[in-house]
């Protein structure tokens, strides 16, 4: 027979950003604490609404299983003493299993006799051990906790009831003062103080007190009813995944309801409109079929329809103030302009050691131009980039961003195209602030992207430059974020650039700026290592296997596409069977060169013909191959590595490298050494793990 458990903690109102993170940890932890008690299930079910968190187990044995086992202990000759008798070892062993040394058998292993008890564990009932579900309550973390009353405890808000049911038993423990039982709470207006009579039967009773406890169902609920709702109007809701699992976090028993607000509104950047509805009210936006966005709004109350056209009005009349502001904003931006904003960021401070944020963009100016200068661009483009560095913050200082930070870059465009920028340095303008976020939309603009890169650059390399670097969670200017952004652009654009470059240019600044208090050599240190996992992290987000990543990343991360090339042509190499001459010969190479610092050779000193022919097939290949490696063509530049192959083997069968004349040792490790350098340049084919059945 199994049955069924329910726990449920009832709580003042849960911010809604909590929620999904608390029942992820609801469930492993119930998985784990079963685990741990040797109680199979059928299924764990977590529920939630605003004022509760819940899971539900299905298929729970009465009992736990019994145990039966073999114990081992001491060997036979420990077991007994000279006169035969058991000694205190044996006797000891059998009373720690329960058992006495009448139980004793002998079993041999490997030629050994030894002590074994078989040991029988009776499963504990159930019931009695479903008070410990306690500690899984307790053990849950929140972003912040808070103490209520004279209680000690800190939990995420105040524990009002507890249930704790097996089957319709009510299982007794108590937390903070509250004791389980079978009483929960309907919805706060609509429902009432109810009985939960059985465990099964949980889900049905909240839902006569208006309360739907399922995630998911109330999420389909509502998207449902929006649909309807669009179907019925004509209309394209904008449902936003984050917002509506944010709305359903936010309501008990929702229905979905429509307002609207004034046309005139609608002279607002649509973006400001959206944000203001979104962010502020948690509404949807809505547009017509055609793609326009209309003055109607979706939301989603928390109770029934009693009173619907109520509740729209009171939301219209919020709506109505707050777009009235960002209206208000709007047309008061606009009085101000671009260099009047300007001046105003020399007031804004954007880190104490590195100054304000005009700093930062006289900095970001530099950079771009330095950048637009090493691509050779033409005057008209160099012209856009500049620009774009010298006003792409200007908008940070205006009311509209002020209110709604998000819509940094986003107005900007707007402003710059209201106040006469060129178009490509409006849109540039937005563009420096891409990626936004993991995977996102990245710039399309010469521009936008130069000084986008250049931005996050002068970010990075400046915290580095006063030590402020990323560690564990902690990373509050987003490094990590905009280090992935740079290489995404670098492999996008695939300009003749490469990262190292950069960071140089951006650390020089700043030294000659004197905006470092720790030694250059640390900074670019700790900068290479920092790339280095971002590049290592993107590779590996492309399926490249781990050691493929070291041995192209082993000289640097360079030429940011080339280096994925390279790191691909590898991937292919691994299991061709055709490359395993070269990839042996090289490697022998590699492994040798280890032992010398010497790049130059002799060729007095050569005493064999395969000296002189791998030494003159060397020089034949080099400018061919880096040629390859400048045009960045990985194929080719390994094609030509690989002709080394076989008078690498022919060297290594007819000449001791390591001879014991040091003259001649040296000169042959410097040959090697040429080489090596060459290969290094490519990958360390050493890194890899090859996978060629031989």
């Amino acid at each position: 027979m199994s049955n069924t458990v329910l726990f449920e903690v009832g709580l003042e109102e849960l911010p809604a950003r909590f929620i999904d993170d608390a029942l992820i940890q609801l469930e492993e932890k119930t998985k784990e604490w079963l685990d741990d008690l040797r109680l199979p299930y059928e299924t764990i079910a977590t529920m939630s609404t605003p004022r509760r968190l819940t899971v539900k187990i299905e298929g729970l044995p009465e009992k736990q299983p019994d145990i039966e086992e073999v114990a081992k202990g001491p060997a036979k000759k420990i077991a007994f003493d000279e006169q035969g008798k058991w000694t205190k070892a044996a006797i000891g062993f059998a009373k720690g299993q329960g058992k006495s040394v009448e139980d004793i058998y002998f079993k041999e292993l490997k030629g050994t006799e030894y002590v074994h008890i078989n040991k029988f564990i009776e499963g504990e009932a159930t019931k009695n051990l479903l008070d410990q579900f306690k500690d899984v309550i307790l053990s849950l973390n929140f972003p912040k906790n808070m103490r209520w009353g004279d209680k000690q405890l800190r939990y995420v808000r105040p524990i009002r009831w507890l249930i704790a049911l097996y089957g319709d038993e009510v299982i007794p423990f108590s937390i903070s003062g509250v004791q389980t039982g079978k009483t929960t709470f309907g919805h706060r207006f609509l429902g009432k103080q109810v009985a939960v009579d059985h465990a099964d039967n949980y889900e049905k009773i909240l839902k006569e007190q208006f309360v739907i406890a399922d995630v998911m169902l109330r999420k389909e609920m509502i998207a449902a009813q929006i649909e309807k709702l669009a179907q019925d109007k004509g209309w394209e809701v904008l449902v936003d995944e984050d917002l509506l699992n944010e709305v359903t976090h936010l309501v008990e028993y929702p229905t979905v309801f429509y307002g609207a607000y004034s046309a005139d509104f609608l002279v607002v950047p649509e973006e400001a409109l959206i944000t203001s509805m979104k962010e502020h009210q948690r509404y949807f936006p809505v547009r017509s079929r055609e793609g326009e966005l209309l003055p109607y709004f979706v939301a989603v109350r928390n109770g029934d329809e009693k009173h619907l056209d109520n509740v729209a009005r009171g939301n219209e009349k919020v709506l109505k103030a707050r777009l009235a502001d960002a209206r208000f904003f709007y047309e008061e931006d606009q009085k101000a302009p671009i260099e009047q904003s300007l001046e105003k960021l020399s007031r804004m401070v954007f880190q104490e050691d590195l100054g304000t944020i005009a700093d930062k963009v006289q900095r970001t100016v530099k950079l771009a131009d330095a950048v637009s200068e090493h691509l050779q661009l033409d005057k008209t483009t160099k012209k856009h980039v500049t620009r774009t560095a010298e006003i792409c913050k200007f908008d940070l200082v205006t009311h509209m961003v002020d209110e709604f930070p998000e819509l940094q870059g986003i107005m900007g465009e707007k402003y710059a195209r209201i106040f006469g920028e060129d178009d490509v340095v409006a849109t540039a303008i937005n563009e420096h602030y891409m990626p936004r976020q993991a995977n996102g939309m990245l710039p399309e603009t010469v521009a936008g992207t130069i000084v986008s890169i250049a931005d996050k650059l002068d970010t990075i390399v400046g915290c580095f430059s006063i030590g402020i670097i990323p560690s564990g969670s902690q990373d509050p200017y987003g490094l990590r974020r905009s280090a992935i952004g740079i290489l995404q652009m670098l492999d996008k654009q695939a300009w003749d650039i490469r990262l190292e470059t950069l960071v140089s240019t951006a650390l020089s600044m700043n030294v000659k700026l004197g905006l470092t208090n720790r030694t250059e050599k640390e900074i670019a240190e700790d900068l290479k290592e920092f790339f280095h996992i971002r590049a290592s992290y993107l590779l590996r987000e492309e399926g490249v296997a781990s050691d493929i990543v070291e041995a192209v990343l082993a000289e640097g991360i360079q030429h940011v596409p080339f280096t994925k090339e390279k790191a691909k042509l590898l991937a292919a190499k691994r299991n061709d069977e055709a490359f395993k001459s070269t990839h042996e010969a090289l490697g022998r190479v590699l492994n040798l060169a280890k032992k010398t610092n010497v790049e130059k050779v002799d060729k007095a000193l050569f005493e064999n013909e395969t000296e002189h022919d791998l030494f003159e097939k060397y020089q034949n290949i080099s400018p061919v191959y880096e040629d390859a490696l400048l045009k960045h063509d990985a194929v080719k530049a390994l094609e030509t590595l690989g002709t080394l192959a076989e008078p690498i083997h022919a060297f290594f069968d007819q000449t001791m490298v390591m001879a014991e004349d040091e003259q001649l040792r040296e000169n042959r490790l410097g040959l090697l050494n040429l080489i090596a350098k060459e290969v290094y340049a490519f990958a360390d084919l050493n890194a890899v793990q090859w996978k060629q059945q031989f």
